[in-house]
C-alpha cells in the first residue's frame, strides 16, 4: 500500500504517475492536507520487478508569491532496493519504510537579467542569440530521423539512437522557448511509436505546452507532432 505522507503546514495539490517499463501504469491528481497522509493505491509486488518510476508534481493550494509555482520530483526504485527495505523492516518490527520527496518546498527562484543598455554603453557588442554562431538557430520544424541526426546511426544501438533522437528533441524545444515561439513541429516518424510515445509523455509534463497533436499532415502524414505553446 503507498501513502503520501504530508508533515508540513501547507496543503498541497499534487498529480502524481507510476510509470512502469517506461508505460504509464496510474495516474492520480488530488490535494494533501497539512499533517496527514493520502492513501495513493496499492502496488503489486511483481511490478517492482518493471523498473517502477513514481513521478509527482506539487503545487501551494494557496499560492504564495514567495514560493515556486510548482515542484517536480520522482522517485526510481529497483526491485533489490524494496525487498532490502522490507527485510528490515520486518527486523525493526516497523509498519512501513518511506522515502524522502522533498523535506522544504522551494522559493521562487527570481532570474536576474543583464542590464543590456549599461553593457552597450560600456562598450561591449550586444548580439542576437537568434544571430550568433555559437549557438544553433531555432527552427519550426525539427526532423528527428536518426539518418538526418548523424552518420553514424548504423552503428548505434536502439537506446543509443533514442537517447540521440530525445536529446535533439529537447535542445530545439529549448531553442523554440528561448525565441518565443508560437508552435513546433516534431517529425518522428511512424514506425513502432516508440519515439512518439516517448516525446509525448515529455510533453504531458512540460508547462509552457499549451495542447500537443499527432493528426495527419499533409507534408508528413502521421508521422509528426504539433506543439503549440
Amino acid at each position: 500500500k503507498l501513502y503520501l505522507v504530508n508533515q508540513t503546514a501547507n496543503t498541497f495539490s499534487f498529480t502524481y504517475e507510476l510509470s512502469l517499463a517506461g508505460e504509464t501504469g496510474f495516474e492520480l491528481k488530488n490535494e494533501v492536507l497539512p499533517l496527514s497522509d493520502f492513501y495513493l493505491h496499492d502496488v503489486p509486488f511483481e511490478n517492482l520487478n518493471d523498473t517502477p518510476k513514481f513521478w509527482f508534481e506539487f503545487s501551494l493550494t494557496k499560492p504564495d508569491k514567495t514560493k515556486a509555482e510548482y515542484y517536480e520530483t520522482f522517485l526510481k526504485l529497483r526491485a533489490k532496493q524494496v525487498f532490502q527495505k522490507i527485510e528490515e523492516m520486518k527486523l525493526k518490527q516497523e509498519a512501513s519504510f518511506s522515502y524522502p520527496l522533498f523535506e522544504k518546498y522551494p522559493d521562487r527562484i527570481i532570474e536576474e537579467k543583464p542590464d543590456l543598455d549599461k553593457l552597450s554603453a560600456a562598450g561591449y557588442k550586444i548580439y542576437e542569440s537568434a544571430k550568433t554562431k555559437a549557438g544553433a538557430p531555432p527552427r519550426t520544424v525539427i526532423d528527428l530521423h536518426i539518418e538526418k541526426l548523424t552518420d553514424h546511426w548504423e552503428k548505434m544501438g536502439k537506446a543509443e539512437k533514442l537517447d540521440l533522437q530525445l536529446k535533439t528533441f529537447e535542445k530545439y524545444y529549448d531553442l523554440a522557448l528561448q525565441h518565443h515561439q508560437s508552435m513546433l513541429i516534431v517529425v518522428h516518424g511512424v514506425g513502432t511509436g516508440k519515439l512518439r510515445d516517448e516525446i509525448h509523455a515529455l510533453l504531458r509534463h512540460k508547462k509552457e505546452v499549451k495542447s500537443f497533436v499527432n493528426q495527419f499532415h499533409p507534408s508528413f502524414g502521421y508521422g509528426a507532432t504539433e506543439i503549440y505553446f
